[in-house]
């Protein structure tokens, strides 16, 4: 008898257990199963893109969608390409060949004609854009061999097709890119190549664009456990920047805002929010005076020489931006700032009203004005010297009245 009790209690459990298990496989498990991973971080992490966080952070992703940083890069087609397929405007002309920007099938090309010899011809795929085209834009184009830019860039100010930046003007070889040229430009990418300068790539696992993740880390885990619990439970998968130490916080904007890195210790993708980046690599410039500091990457370097920094225990990045947003020309937003800071220390301007009226009452262009990079130049024709590219400089200071005209 006890052995038939034991026996139905026995496939009691089992039903309540099967029940249960069903449940779970058919249940909530399906609506978070369904998470797309692009890629997975080197700690086992997934990244599954920023259009994910819409789910429960719309206003949040939707004003991010505008800003410079989501733009940085994207999977390049006929319609986000910004410069003209026209005959006669579609075309860089070099001292030995002349490079055409082409659709075929419906797919975006960089044509190259030599002009001399046997008169051969190239063609590169146009693969991902780099840049958010409130410059200019470059490209990259997927070949078997691994992933290079193209010698076709198409630049903003004169709304033409030029010479990319640091290409010589003749036909070069294509210039390879690897982790320290990606890390700035998208969240996440892994060579298949453990050589930290190999430049091969599945582009399909890249995570496009400085997104979400870039900040916050990896969102996998978070996001199937929203979905599961719907929004109820308390997670602490990513990173909140408010939690960080403000050299963390400032880390984070440094792993692409600092200029050249030296002495690469670790791969730059393995860099996540919270970590110590001078573990990873050591800045190129950590040592130099801030005039010697080029205006074109390291705005991290620039901010910290400045005496607005070194008096101040909290100020960061996020002191002035908003990284969520688009707040370019904003100028009376960034004004603001300024000014809170300096009337709370009781500083003022020693500039005549007059003359500030005449500015604009613009701190800005007065104390961060509009600087030419000596390291970011681009060859307009065949005939031009480099033309360097202005740069917003983030060394606060007094400049001399002609460096701040606007």
């Amino acid at each position: 008898m006890k052995k038939k009790i034991y026996y139905v209690l026995g496939l009691l459990v089992i039903g309540f257990i099967a029940v249960k298990l069903y449940n779970y496989l058919s249940g909530p498990f399906q609506r978070y199963s369904d998470v797309k991973v692009i890629a997975y971080h080197y700690n086992g992490e997934g990244y599954v893109g920023s259009a994910t966080c819409t789910e429960c952070h719309k206003d949040i992703y939707e004003s991010h969608l505008e800003t410079a940083h989501f733009n940085t890069s994207t999977l390049t087609t006929i319609d986000n390409i910004h410069g003209s397929f026209n005959e006669g405007e579609n075309t860089v002309s070099l001292m030995d060949a002349d490079i055409s920007i082409l659709e075929k099938n419906g797919k975006p090309f960089q044509h190259a004609q030599i002009k001399y010899g046997d008169h051969k011809v190239l063609d590169w795929s146009m693969d991902i854009t780099i840049g958010s085209g409130l410059k200019g834009q470059s490209y990259l184009t997927n070949q078997p061999d691994g992933l290079f830019q193209l010698q076709a860039s198409y630049f903003v100010p004169t709304d033409s097709w030029i010479n990319s930046p640091n290409y010589t003007n003749s036909l070069n070889p294509l210039r390879p890119v690897n982790d320290q040229c990606l890390k700035c430009h998208v969240t996440f990418a892994k060579s298949s190549n453990d050589n930290i300068n190999s430049n091969k790539y599945d582009i399909s696992k890249i995570a496009l664009g400085v997104d979400c993740e870039k900040c916050h880390g990896p969102a996998e885990r978070h996001v199937r456990l929203q979905r599961k619990s719907n929004g109820i439970l308390k997670d602490t998968t990513l990173i909140g920047l408010k939690s960080l130490s403000r050299q963390q916080r400032l880390d984070v904007c440094a792993s692409c805002h600092s200029g050249l890195r030296s002495n690469q210790i670790q791969n730059p993708f393995k860099f996540l929010p919270g970590d110590t980046l001078s573990k990873f690599s050591k800045n190129f410039n950590s040592l130099r005076p801030s005039t010697s500091l080029d205006v074109h990457g390291n705005q991290f370097g620039l901010l910290t020489s400045s005496k607005c920094f070194s008096k101040s225990e909290q100020m960061d990045c996020m002191t002035c931006h908003d990284p969520h947003r688009n707040q370019r020309s904003q100028n009376a937003y960034f004004n603001s700032k300024c000014i809170t800071c300096h009337q709370q220390n009781k500083t003022t301007c020693s500039v005549s009203e007059s003359k500030m009226a005449a500015m604009n009452n613009d701190c800005i262009q007065c104390h961060m004005p509009v600087i030419p990079s000596k390291s970011m130049q681009v060859q307009l024709t065949k005939l031009d010297k480099a033309t360097p590219i202005g740069v917003r400089t983030h060394y606060i200071t007094i400049y001399p009245e002609e460096t701040t005209k606007d």
